[in-house]
């Protein structure tokens, strides 16, 4: 069992997890796990494949219930990137109605007046240097077009907690530096950032490694 974290306040952290453990068919994939997700952080998850780290990260963002344990609820404006989002080539949909859709909520727009969501949905663009796509249809971008648009997605609804998986993969050097900057950015204005990675850049630009093997968490170190 890892060691219980220091006790933050709540208005530090995005998340709390205490025992958790997540099985597939009576298999598990996490065990025991107890992690604070805290706001204003850039901590990355690092481990081998198999180790449980995807799992831990839709855990964190609500996407997945544990099967043991306790999960204090991540707050409503939670943005999760995936490695690779399932969308159809031939999905009539452009980079701006990409964007467009992270404005908006279960509840309706998470930005209310029109005049606003054009402001940030253009902000999102911006800072992925998105500006000459806008009007392209999402099935025609490369793979690291595709990241950057679905992270401009993630920013438009302006989250508490980010959480990408792997983002950086397979990417140009221009396409990771960009989403490496917006990270840091993000987790330096006070979001929480989580990211799963195998990228030597993005490990070393952590505020906290989080080391996983065998489904559990068996180191945590701060820069």
């Amino acid at each position: 069992m890892t060691s219980l974290p220091a006790v933050r306040p709540m208005d530090a952290v995005a998340a709390r997890l205490r025992g958790v453990g997540v099985s597939f068919r009576g298999v598990p994939a996490i065990l025991d796990v107890d992690l604070d997700v805290e706001v204003g952080e850039l901590t990355v998850i690092t481990g081998p494949n198999g180790a449980g780290k995807s799992t831990l990260l839709e855990v964190i963002a609500g996407a997945r219930d544990p099967s043991v344990g306790g999960h204090v609820a991540a707050p409503e404006a939670v943005a999760f990137v995936p490695q690779r989002a399932q969308v159809p080539d031939g999905l009539p949909v452009t980079v701006r109605d990409i964007v467009r859709a992270g404005t908006w909520g279960r509840r309706g727009p998470r930005v209310r007046r029109r005049a606003d969501r054009r402001r940030v949905i253009a902000e999102a663009i911006d800072r992925m240097d998105l500006g000459a796509l806008t009007d392209r249809p999402f099935g025609e971008l490369s793979g690291g077009q595709r990241q950057r648009a679905l992270l401009a997605q993630a920013l438009a609804g302006r989250p508490r907690l980010l959480l990408l998986d792997e983002p950086t993969t397979g990417l140009d050097r221009a396409s990771s530096a960009r989403i490496r900057t917006v990270m840091r950015d993000e987790a330096d204005g006070g979001a929480a950032v989580v990211c799963v990675s195998h990228d030597a850049a993005v490990i070393g630009d952590a505020d906290r490694r989080v080391s996983m093997d065998g489904g559990r968490i068996v180191a945590v170190t701060r820069s």
